[in-house]
């Protein structure tokens, strides 16, 4: 395995940690009845988990133990997982109105299964991404990135300040590691990519565009100087502010239900939410498997076709099953819902424009 991939496995990883942070243990690990006092509160146990705080009653140290909790935690393999993904894939609606409903700690929740998926799907772009305009997508790809690395190198060196300080005055450090650590990352793939050869750029705009504004004149002009470090940065922040497409498509949503007084009174915004969560993260794992199938060289025939028809189908079903819905209501929502949905990537796409170009 290349530097790419042991890159990509390590953002897949921190992705289910991440998911996991958002999401702890709930009704897992069944290690049976615990007696004695709870080791991390105190409290006298009734049962196999504490019932002030939450810990398992029993405790393992072992490397065995170790590895297990990195499994779980990363892949839910205690059977939430296996629950939730076979729901989301077939009954996406059942799935939606039961965790609405309040069966939480039965499934992943959305925002869990977002974050992971969404990491994993930029780990395998950039291990395994194709080429965009004669440019390799992925962080591995050749880029010219010194003015980039100056500013992240400046970025470390006030957070190693904040650090020391902190330390000084005994106070605590978790935050500020944590974005000395993201800081860090980021410092190695920008030295990586400006170490290598840049790739022979052509202009993004071959016009000499002139808006009158004078900040995004420079930042077209940097663009068309280095396409290269623009498809990184597009990268980069399509990773940072993938979360964006929740709160952009919830209005769309919202919407659809906006024109009866019985959906705005039985539906809420939460559910709204919940609903465009459990979408997107679908719509992830299907961009995951059409990436997979790519590299494997088995998108081809029919199967493209079929991929792009699985986001109507899913749609259909899971507002119908969600919302109650008759098939006709279904069907010309989930028609409306698609053009949305093209219109809300669109957004998030010149919002990401606007950030690589501004910034």
């Amino acid at each position: 395995m290349g530097p790419e991939g042991i890159e990509a496995v390590g953002e897949a990883l921190t992705g289910g940690l991440a998911a996991r942070a958002v999401e702890p243990a709930a009704g897992e690990h069944p290690d049976g009845e615990a007696h004695g006092a709870c080791l991390n509160c105190g409290a006298a146990l009734i049962g196999s988990h504490c019932h002030r705080c939450g810990q398992a009653g029993h405790v393992h140290r072992s490397i065995a133990a170790w590895w297990h909790d990195l499994a779980h935690g990363v892949f839910h393999l205690d059977g939430k997982i296996w629950r939730t993904l076979p729901m989301l894939a077939w009954r996406p609606g059942d799935l939606t109105r039961r965790y609405i409903a309040g069966e939480r700690a039965k499934f992943v929740s959305p925002l869990a299964l977002f974050l992971f998926s969404v990491f994993l799907m930029f780990a395998l772009f950039s291990a395994l991404g194709p080429e965009v305009g004669g440019l390799k997508m992925g962080r591995g790809a050749p880029k010219t990135a010194q003015e980039e690395l100056q500013l992240v190198n400046a970025r470390i060196g006030r957070l190693e300040v904040k650090r020391a300080d902190r330390v000084a005055r005994h106070k605590d450090l978790e935050a500020v590691d944590e974005q000395l650590a993201e800081a860090r990352t980021e410092q190695k793939l920008v030295a990586a990519a400006a170490a290598k050869p840049a790739t022979a750029n052509k202009p993004v705009v071959d016009t000499d565009l002139h808006t009158g504004w004078p900040a995004l004149d420079q930042g077209v002009k940097k663009a068309n100087e280095n396409p290269a470090l623009l498809l990184y940065k597009l990268q980069s922040n399509a990773y940072k502010f993938s979360w964006a497409l929740i709160p952009i498509s919830l209005p769309f949503v919202w919407l659809l239900f906006l024109h009866r007084r019985r959906y705005r009174r039985d539906y809420k915004a939460y559910d709204h939410l919940i609903f465009v969560t459990y979408s997107i993260a679908f719509m992830s794992l299907v961009v995951i498997a059409a990436v997979v199938l790519r590299s494997i060289g088995l998108l081809r025939g029919p199967l493209p076709l079929a991929l792009l028809l699985i986001p109507a189908v899913h749609i259909y079903r899971q507002l119908r099953g969600a919302y109650a819905l008759s098939w006709f209501s279904a069907l010309w929502r989930t028609a409306a819902l698609l053009w949305f949905a093209f219109f809300s990537l669109l957004l998030f796409l010149l919002l990401l424009l606007a950030l690589g170009v501004m910034h």
